[in-house]
């Protein structure tokens, strides 16, 4: 087999994506979609879900909230008995979570943001993990972090803390699964370009009082490249963990964000 052959995933792997149906879970299942995977996406979202399957005939989806470890039950076992199996977990489900000093900080909002950016990994993986076992197809799992998982995120310790958790999460399961054959990787993107990304922006101006314009570029500012990275970024380096060009790639926080040198 060429090299060249190795980089795009075989056809046919059944994988299930959390948080699939928007943002850069949406582009991720279009990538796999695009590559003859079977996929399965899971959203709060019922429209959004319901436009990805019309938009991609052969995709499959639910609805869920992710932070409820009775829905991720139901939809698991939904998504499993319809793919007949499972290859690649994707735990992408995540929110931005509030902003602001950590003493004015609502309680509410910081249990909200454990239990989608960090419990729903946890209820997704012990679902997950007896089927990946089962996979004789270079099985996989994606733990969606960010480049506030490897630096300190000022005004924003509840969404930090649980992108810091969830690497701490993937390393100590590479070590367990890794027996198993179960590969399991973090990607940690970085300033992604779109609506989502203007919205912390602006949210964050907001707390410092700046303009908008202003916020953007002390963001700019702190990439090496000095520019934004896309979606198609983060889904093109979700394909190559999944592809047999990574059969020995397990235990990375791989950041896809142009050098973040601090936030």
């Amino acid at each position: 087999m060429k090299i060249v052959d190795l980089l795009t995933p075989p056809t046919g792997l059944k994988v299930i994506i959390t948080g699939g149906a928007a943002g850069i879970g949406a582009v991720i299942a279009k990538a796999f979609h695009e590559v003859g995977a079977q996929v399965y996406i899971c959203d709060i979202n019922a429209s959004a879900v319901d436009r990805m399957k019309l938009e991609y005939p052969g995709m499959q989806g639910g609805v869920v909230d992710v932070g409820i470890k009775q829905h991720v039950d139901r939809i698991m076992d939904e998504a499993i008995s319809l793919l007949g199996g499972l290859d690649i977990l994707v735990n992408n489900a995540g929110i931005a979570g509030p902003t602001g000093n950590i003493e004015e900080l609502d309680a509410d909002a910081w249990e909200q943001t454990i239990s989608t950016n960090l419990n729903s990994q946890y209820y997704f993986l012990s679902k997950a993990v007896p089927y990946l076992k089962q996979s004789g197809q270079n099985p996989h799992i994606i733990a969606m972090s960010s480049v506030a998982g490897r630096l300190g995120y000022p005004f924003r310790t509840p969404y930090a803390s649980t992108k810091w958790a969830i690497v701490g999460l993937m390393k100590s399961l590479a070590n367990e699964l890794g027996p198993h054959n179960i590969r399991v990787n973090a990607i940690l993107p970085g300033v992604v370009a779109g609506e989502r990304m203007d919205r912390v922006i602006d949210a964050r101006a907001q707390a410092l009082d700046i303009s908008f314009e202003s916020m953007r570029e002390q963001y700019l500012e702190k990439i090496s490249l000095r520019r934004m990275v896309t979606m198609e970024d983060v889904a093109a380096m979700a394909l190559f963990l999944s592809s047999r060009a990574a059969v020995n790639v397990t235990g990375q926080a791989i950041s896809v964000d142009g050098n973040v040198e601090y936030l």
